[in-house]
């Protein structure tokens, strides 16, 4: 292919923790978090968020397992091939590649949306004035990222100081309040636990889990990680460590100062909630501050995506245009562009309660179950000694992230289940006719 340049691991463990967590909190938890105790009904929908940290970390230690194992670009394309070895591995891995096509325009564009969505508490927009914000912020991300890697690691960490600013804020108005240890106290009121909690913690599980995705961003960018044996595992634990206390602590905030039913009933929750306590002004301010956090987490997921079809492309498993970086700048800038190009398309053409399920439905067969499975066959061929970082109490995470991404999959409902099963079927077929075509041109 006449290329001569490679990856250039510069992105350090601060930038790497950055990078997960930018990704990790986006727009999910402040537009999701009135949906989560809509569905659950009770001040115990805390748990909902309780339960997603559980499935994050059980389901990090297969990543991390992998990740610093094979820090190479790509991530989970590697696992599977890796995972289910010379014959299934290429199914596998070509079949994630194929829902990246997909399924990662959705990712980025669900957060360019959800930033329209939430600018609407500043200024009402005409859903065409919605449009072309959420189309713009793809565009100026792509603008962002197309440069070196150690410049995207600086950027990675200005935009994650704005993440951890607007958290503490929330938090700390919460802390004041007075009022903070109630929603603590009374987590339990009304609880029973039945068929019908189960089923709506699973249904709040599928919208708590979108706002926890990204901790995996990392192994995306394994080729670019100094010290990924190291480095990988720790910014991962400390990303979902982080966020989840986070995320736990501004529910509480929130609970503390605002009532179920306005929670439950507001588009705008956490605005709403700063106006409360520091008025109109300040809530415009928190406001803009949301928007920042949903801006720096479209720019993680697209610089994490943007290596999956290039490492595809690059091991010949893919097409070859993907392979190519920058001359001077050493990114994949045909993925970037490629991805950017039908995120912005996508973030024109769909509603964010439209993509938030079909972006999970779409990933857990493959990507999460599938690499956990994958995990499980390569151990049991190489030996646990073979891995350059072992979860504890191997191998009780790895089975127990795939229950509960099987138990995941199942709420995402019925029609999200079938539309997944339809995108493997295709991508079976396109599998199929990718190797006959490259069995022919072998022979000839």
């Amino acid at each position: 292919m006449g290329e001569h340049h490679k990856l250039e691991r510069k992105i350090n463990l601060l930038q790497a923790t950055a990078i997960n967590m930018t990704d990790m909190v986006g727009i999910g938890p402040f537009v999701v978090l009135s949906v989560v105790a809509d569905i659950i009904g009770g001040p115990y929908f805390l748990y909902a968020w309780i339960a997603g940290a559980v499935l994050s970390l059980v389901d990090g230690m297969v990543w991390s397992q992998l990740g610093a194992t094979f820090p190479m670009a790509g991530g989970s394309y590697n696992f599977l091939k890796e995972g289910f070895g010379p014959k299934w591995g290429k199914l596998m891995s070509f079949l994630f590649v194929w829902q990246t096509l997909i399924q990662a325009p959705l990712v980025i564009a669900s957060a360019a949306i959800g930033f329209a969505q939430y600018f609407n508490y500043i200024t009402p927009l005409t859903p065409i004035q919605g449009k072309a914000l959420s189309g713009s912020v793809v565009l100026l991300i792509i603008t962002l990222l197309y440069r070196k890697i150690d410049a995207i690691g600086r950027i990675s960490v200005l935009l994650w100081s704005g993440v951890l600013l607007t958290m503490g804020w929330i938090i700390g108005g919460g802390l004041l309040s007075g009022h903070f240890i109630e929603p603590i106290v009374h987590i339990n009121d009304g609880l029973t636990i039945n068929h019908a909690f189960v089923a709506a913690m699973g249904f709040a599980g599928v919208k708590t889990m979108y706002s926890y995705l990204g901790y995996y961003n990392v192994c995306q960018l394994g080729g670019e990680i100094i010290h990924p044996e190291k480095n990988i595992p720790k910014s991962m634990f400390i990303s979902i460590i982080g966020i989840a206390i986070l995320y736990v602590l501004m529910n509480v905030s929130v609970a503390a100062v605002l009532p179920l039913a306005a929670i439950q009933k507001s588009k705008f929750v956490v605005s709403l909630f700063i106006e409360s306590i520091a008025g109109h002004f300040w809530a415009v301010i928190a406001t803009i501050l949301i928007l920042w956090v949903a801006f720096a987490s479209v720019f993680s997921a697209t610089l994490g995506y943007s290596r999956i079809p290039y490492a595809a492309a690059k091991d010949g498993a893919f097409f070859s245009i993907f392979a190519k970086l920058h001359p001077t700048k050493h990114f994949p800038y045909i993925s970037l562009l490629f991805l950017g190009g039908i995120a912005f398309v996508f973030s024109l053409l769909f509603k964010l309660k439209d993509v938030i399920d079909a972006i999970l439905a779409m990933r857990i067969l493959i990507q999460f179950m599938g690499q956990a499975i994958g995990l499980l066959l390569l151990v049991k061929k190489r030996g646990l000694s073979s891995f350059a970082w072992k979860m504890p109490l191997y191998p009780i995470p790895a089975l127990l992230a795939i229950v509960l991404w099987g138990y995941i999959f199942y709420s995402t409902g019925l029609v999200m289940v079938q539309r997944a099963l339809m995108v493997i079927a295709l991508g079976i077929i396109a599998f199929v006719i990718k190797s006959y075509i490259q069995k022919n041109n072998e022979e000839s």
